[in-house]
């Protein structure tokens, strides 16, 4: 990334996020249930929308506290038998359990247990259970209870909360996290609250929610962007009532908080004898408004997200599978935040690369700015030309050399149609850099323009076509963020 481009300060972040935590907890009498919405690991949104947050850096902040914290990942049972999937990634919730259980062991973070919530004796959710205990882990069941979160003497009582198991847990902060949302991460913070105040034990809860931005106004491109990355939910940022009434000052907080706040609160006070918090902002625990150090630059990386959440719908509806309310309300976002899809500089460059060639055509921005097009050819599509064009700029290679000659693509595109039935001669990106990797243990140009490709993180593409699984899969590996024309080729 452009060092002029960087808008956020990762490091005031990690140690600022990490000091406000401890100091909860101890307001606590030190014991904390934190609720971590969003990723926990792997925020592309949030290092998109703030350059120079590292799509880690929750992580980070964690294990500056990994001595205090230990971690309890929360899934609902339902999504387990529905096999639910994890749209960015591609997988169900239950492998990303594994996947997060990995990853936070292998950093040394500690987690303590998994909990199957809204459990019915699902025989896969039992399955999954079966597998869990396997590695050792411990697992709990939380269930339904009727008329939740409404019915609040129920819910207070041993037929409610009470009928949950009880997380064994060791340490001050406890992280209650989960592969994606509805899992009933927050049902499970307030069911061990009710139980440890049963125990006599002082325990808090807080929750830490990156987006929207509670100290930014309301329309700032960022919380505008966080509207677009969740239109699907139909979340809707506003100011915070309770706040705005308890101390006269104006936050931003998202609509599904103030409206289960007023029932939060009456559970506080009876788990607590009176509620800790006055507003939805005062349970929250995010410092990144803090850390923004450039409000120009997170504001044209924000509209940036903006289009690209329209065009990445776009191509939904065209397949089927995004409604038009949803379209309806990204254009109106975009027309609050003053952009328009051309906006996007990719966009007219790509349109212009394919009013010039007559075919399809892609373009790429480098992260210093420079602007690389790809056309489509007998050999390649435009996908992997761009790429291969860019490799060539980025290691400064002429662009009129061969990085792979003919004769090392045609064997490729007979595998495909001869051998594979594929109807379509032309090499994707993957199949690109395999071939490129190859020539590159006989070829100087082609080894130089390999050791090229991290610098492609952070690069933004556009395709006057969609692409494919395959080409989209690639260019998210690389680290870039890709958009298409809603249109088959």
């Amino acid at each position: 990334m452009n060092s002029s481009n960087i808008g956020f300060d990762n490091e005031k972040y990690l140690k600022m996020q990490s000091e406000h935590i401890r100091s909860r907890i101890a307001s606590f009498g030190g014991k904390l249930y934190l609720e971590f919405g969003g990723k926990l690991y792997d925020d592309y949104h949030a290092s998109r929308v703030l350059p120079g947050f590292k799509p880690d850096s929750k992580l980070q902040m964690l294990m500056q506290l990994k001595d205090e914290a230990e971690i309890v990942i929360v899934i609902n049972a339902g999504d387990i038998e529905k096999n639910k999937v994890r749209g960015d990634l591609g997988i169900t919730y239950d492998v990303d359990v594994l996947r997060l259980y990995k990853v936070f062991t292998d950093i040394g973070l500690y987690v303590s247990s998994v909990v199957l919530t809204q459990y019915e004796g699902q025989r896969q959710a039992d399955a999954f259970q079966k597998r869990l205990e396997a590695f050792g882990v411990k697992v709990y069941h939380h269930y339904k209870i009727s008329g939740y979160p409404s019915n609040i003497q129920l819910i207070m009582s041993d037929e409610g909360y009470g009928k949950n198991d009880y997380i064994q847990t060791e340490r001050k902060l406890v992280v209650i996290t989960a592969p994606g949302p509805g899992s009933g991460k927050m049902a499970t913070c307030l069911s061990q609250l009710y139980h440890e105040n049963k125990r006599g034990i002082a325990a808090g809860y807080a929750k830490f929610e990156t987006f929207p931005i509670w100290n930014l106004p309301l329309r700032h491109p960022v919380n505008i962007a966080y509207e677009a990355a969740t239109s699907d939910l139909n979340d809707v940022n506003m100011i915070d009532p309770f706040h705005l009434e308890a101390y006269g000052k104006t936050t931003v907080n998202y609509n599904r908080d103030v409206e289960i706040f007023p029932v939060l609160n009456a559970m506080f006070e009876k788990i607590m004898g009176e509620s800790p918090y006055k507003s939805p902002t005062d349970m929250g625990v995010n410092m990144a408004g803090n850390c923004i150090i450039d409000d120009d630059a997170v504001c044209r990386a924000a509209k940036e997200e903006i289009v690209r959440r329209y065009y990445v719908a776009m191509c939904g509806k065209k397949k089927g599978f995004v409604s038009d309310e949803e379209i309806f309300k990204l254009e109106l976002l975009m027309k609050q935040a003053g952009v328009s899809p051309t906006d996007r500089s990719v966009v007219p460059a790509a349109l212009r690369r394919e009013e010039e060639t007559g075919g399809p055509a892609a373009a790429m921005e480098l992260p210093d700015g420079r602007m690389i097009t790809g056309k489509t050819s007998n050999l390649m599509g435009a996908a992997s030309a761009v790429l291969l064009n860019a490799l060539k700029a980025l290691g400064g290679i002429d662009d009129d050399v061969l990085l792979m000659s003919p004769q090392v693509i045609e064997p490729i595109q007979n595998l495909k149609i001869q051998h594979f039935g594929n109807r379509n001669p032309r090499i994707h990106t993957d199949e690109a850099l395999i071939a490129l990797s190859i020539c590159a243990t006989t070829d100087e140009n082609a080894r130089l323009a390999m050791e090229q490709l991290e610098k492609l993180s952070g690069s933004e593409v556009h395709s006057t076509v969609i692409l494919s699984p395959v080409d989209e899969r690639t260019f998210k590996r690389l680290g870039i963020n890709l958009t298409c024309e809603p249109k088959f080729n």
